[in-house]
């Protein structure tokens, strides 16, 4: 429970040792009384919140490596909870990764349990999950209906803690399509619900793509707003140690001042950034930066 406060406070630092403190001395063999008592299977629960922890520290390859063998390990208990869990994980490093291949094998058997069982809150978060994963390999039309299927589930499957990120996801693919009052829109939407919830461990995340739809609008108070918002994006990943989210804000950032005629600046932002990586290089983002980099020289 302290680990699940301070991840979404994001105190990533806190969550992730009281997260391997609690998976460090947790009894095995997992006893089915346990699961009656919290409804979960604790283990298989930590680990997913583990996977997602990893990856936004920076650690992407172990992320994944996390998230897979935690699907086979809640594959080995036979419980359907557990098994979405695992598998709601799994999607959504895979996703964050770039690997959608292993992300629709997992949302296609997350929606496909989470119906069997009439799982409401999973069922939610697949629709998701597939709309993210539809969006980033160019299916933005269908991307863009699922997430408001995931939108339009009433309030009380829990869904909640899931919708800022669903709405950003969702404010890029109506940006997609052309529209961008619409995706501003949702944008303001989330970043409303994290100043009412206090929820902030995808803050900097949803300040970059509001300043990536500034952007859009092409006028130069817009474009001004859009650098101010990556910058705090910037801030708001390094003040909490996620450097995958300080990644793709100053990639973000990175291109603007190229395109301002700033390229010394953008190269040394980046690069100092990314040379902090000591994994996933073959991961989307890292790419994607790598690429930059590459033509900033």
């Amino acid at each position: 429970m302290l680990r699940t406060t301070l991840y979404f406070l994001v105190d990533l630092c806190n969550a992730r040792r009281h997260l391997e403190h609690m998976l460090s001395n947790y009894p095995a063999p997992i006893r089915w009384s346990h699961i009656l008592r919290f409804q979960l299977d604790v283990p298989v629960n930590g680990r997913a919140a583990l996977a997602r922890i990893l990856w936004l520290q920076g650690f992407p390859d172990q992320a994944m490596r996390t998230a897979q063998d935690n699907v086979e390990d809640a594959r080995a208990t036979d419980h359907v909870l557990a098994m979405c869990t695992a598998l709601g994980a799994a999607a959504t490093v895979a996703i964050a990764v770039g690997d959608l291949t292993t992300a629709e094998h997992s949302v296609g058997m997350l929606l496909e349990h989470s119906a069997k069982h009439a799982l409401g809150f999973w069922q939610a978060w697949g629709h998701s999950l597939e709309g993210q994963r539809l969006i980033k390999r160019g299916d933005v039309v269908a991307g863009v209906r699922c997430l408001r299927t995931a939108l339009d589930k009433p309030h009380d499957t829990g869904f909640d803690l899931r919708r800022p990120m669903t709405l950003g996801a969702l404010a890029e693919g109506l940006a997609g399509v052309g529209q961008v009052p619409q995706a501003l829109m949702a944008i303001d939407e989330a970043l409303a619900q994290c100043d009412r919830t206090d929820e902030r461990w995808n803050m900097a995340e949803l300040l970059r793509i509001r300043g990536e739809l500034l952007l859009l609008e092409g006028t130069p108070e817009a474009t001004a707003a859009a650098g101010d918002h990556f910058l705090q994006a910037l801030d708001w990943a390094r003040r909490h140690g996620a450097l995958s989210w300080e990644l793709r804000s100053a990639t973000s950032l990175a291109r603007l001042r190229h395109e301002q005629q700033q390229t010394g600046e953008a190269h040394e932002l980046l690069s100092a950034v990314y040379d902090r990586f000591t994994e996933g290089f073959d991961t989307a983002d890292l790419k994607t930066a790598k690429a930059l980099l590459s033509s900033l020289q």
